[in-house]
């Protein structure tokens, strides 16, 4: 394990794999935690996020500096996650060519790791489209972002009712299957 990109739906299991894919080794872990508890709910989430956590895992709550965060990071990195992390760029009104370098960077420093680093994000675009310019481009940005993230994973997978689906990698996977 690598560089492992998990991918899926609301409360489809990808925190919860990602933590249990940590535990399974011997290295100490760091949570990069992207969340700003802005709103009550969001308060309600982050401590839940926090309860449910071993205690001698490290924290770093960064809302905007991926890269400088993952290059922080020590032992397994666990990024959760890319969906908020866009949105707090968007919030912050940074135009979609900085988002990208942004992601092209984040996404590169967490390919050069030494230590495994798995990256957890939503997969948005499967739904209706948005009736609201601000969501479909939300939906627009972070469908790229995830994808510049699975460019440089060694394994993505897409998480659905707590299980995991393996992707393939490349387009000449699905042609010598």
């Amino acid at each position: 394990m690598a560089t492992t990109l998990l991918l899926g739906g609301a409360a489809s299991g990808k925190s919860r794999t990602a933590a249990a894919l940590a535990a399974r080794t011997a290295l100490p872990v760091t949570v990069i935690a992207t969340a700003e508890a802005l709103d009550e709910e969001m308060v309600v989430r982050v401590a839940r996020h926090r309860r449910e956590r071993p205690a001698d895992w490290a924290v770093v709550e960064e809302p905007l500096d991926l890269t400088s965060a993952v290059e922080r990071a020590r032992g397994v990195a666990i990024v959760d996650c890319l969906t908020l992390w866009v949105s707090n760029l968007l919030g912050y009104e940074l135009g979609e060519e900085d988002i990208f370098e942004r992601a092209a960077a984040a996404s590169k420093a967490c390919a050069a790791r030494l230590e495994p680093t798995i990256i957890v994000s939503n997969e948005v675009g499967s739904g209706i489209v948005p009736m609201n310019p601000l969501a479909r481009r939300y939906r627009d940005v972070l469908g790229r972002v995830n994808s510049m993230f699975a460019d440089e994973a060694d394994v993505v997978a897409l998480m659905v009712a707590g299980r995991a689906v393996r992707l393939s990698t490349m387009l000449t996977d699905l042609e010598e299957s």
